[in-house]
């Protein structure tokens, strides 16, 4: 069966591969009946904020899902919450393909059901993330993120990968106008985002996590397309073909 491979997936795949990769150390989550049973388990992809960088994981437990795994909170899918090292982004690097390929070889994973999420620096990632990997991830959920400027250009790559985006009005670090031009580029090309203006809210929305519990519903309603994973197994036989 011949498969149309669109021209911006190829970009975000050359993008990904031109990355120095890499690997980071990450805290992990497993629900609590991941032992009793042998079915299969979406992920999360939590990433933080700039305020989280280092070589300390403890660090990750201060806000976002990270900190509510840590005080009990119980959810009925894997969560990995990598830590972006000093002096990076999410960007600087490929950390994807390397926490992906080592969550899933360790864990039970729902591979149509990966999902990548984060706060500020951590909203910047999960587009880039989502971006520089198509193929792998089914919906994202940015809070108060953006993409750099050069990223624009190629943002309908993501126009078939769901999002819902929450961006303060009075956010004085990342303006609003960062999330508002993703929408009106994505508004084009037919994407398909939900866009909540948090009317007079600063940058601090991290409380959402924790009070706005249809965040995690609406994720795991999603599934990655059938078409995007055929765009997937061709590009790996294209790759074998390569070698």
């Amino acid at each position: 069966m011949m498969v149309v491979i669109n021209f911006g997936f190829f970009t975000s795949l050359s993008i990904a591969q031109e990355k120095q990769k890499v690997k980071y150390k990450y805290l992990n989550y497993l629900p609590k009946n991941y032992d009793n049973d042998t079915s299969k388990y979406p992920l999360v992809i939590y990433l933080h904020g700039g305020s989280q960088k280092g070589n300390d994981l403890e660090k990750l437990k201060v806000y976002g899902l990270p900190y509510l795994v840590d005080q009990g909170k119980e959810f009925d899918f894997i969560m990995v919450a990598p830590q972006c090292p000093d002096g990076k982004y999410w960007s600087s690097e490929n950390w994807f393909d390397s926490l992906y390929n080592d969550v899933s070889s360790r864990y039970r994973i729902d591979k149509s059901r990966v999902y990548v999420t984060g706060i500020s620096m951590g909203g910047y990632g999960t587009y880039i993330a989502a971006l520089d990997h198509p193929a792998k991830i089914a919906a994202i959920v940015p809070l108060c993120g953006g993409v750099n400027d050069n990223d624009i250009s190629r943002i309908c790559t993501l126009k078939n990968i769901p999002i819902l985006t929450f961006h303060g009005t009075a956010d004085e670090e990342i303006d609003i106008s960062e999330t508002e031009r993703i929408a009106d580029s994505l508004k084009k090309c037919n994407g398909n985002i939900t866009f909540y203006r948090l009317k007079d809210e600063g940058h601090g929305i991290q409380y959402l996590y924790e009070t706005n519990p249809d965040i995690y519903e609406w994720l795991l309603n999603q599934r990655k397309s059938i078409d995007t994973e055929q765009i997937h197994e061709a590009q790996v036989q294209l790759d074998k073909g390569k070698t």
